[in-house]
């Protein structure tokens, strides 16, 4: 079933899109918190074991698997009390989904925009990659 809207199709992705949307929404408040707070068994619990995460700030290209990237997040937390996230939208095709993530604040005067794949595996719901856009503010 393809339904028009706002002249986008959509896909009727799943009979069960509505718990989908669920455990995604709390594996994206997993790494939020997980991230802001250097919160390693929520990042642990979010990211799928061979997760990677990629992106540019500042000149520097990140490329790290799970385990650097909840080094850097127990390291240095990103929350320096201005920390904003908000989902922007969720995308589900069966056993995939794509979220967009607007970020700010993020280690006191950084925006992102972050892009997150998750898939079902090992029965469940997981993060396998994170993508981000650096939107504004310098890194200290």
């Amino acid at each position: 079933m393809v339904s028009k809207i706002l002249g986008s199709n959509i896909l009727r992705r799943s009979e069960n899109m509505s718990d989908d949307k669920t455990e995604i929404t709390r594996l994206i408040n997993l790494y939020i918190d997980g991230a802001g707070k250097g919160d390693a068994s929520k990042l642990n619990e979010a990211f799928h074991s061979s997760a990677r995460w990629f992106g540019t700030m500042g000149g520097t290209d990140y490329d790290l698997d799970k385990n650097g990237f909840v080094a850097l997040m127990v390291g240095s937390p990103g929350d320096a009390g201005q920390l904003t996230a908000k989902i922007t939208d969720i995308q589900i095709d069966k056993t995939v989904a794509v979220v967009t993530v607007k970020e700010e604040g993020f280690w006191g005067t950084l925006s992102f925009t972050d892009y997150f794949t998750l898939s079902i595996l090992e029965g469940r719901w997981q993060i396998t990659c994170k993508v981000f856009a650096h939107t504004g503010g310098e890194h200290a």
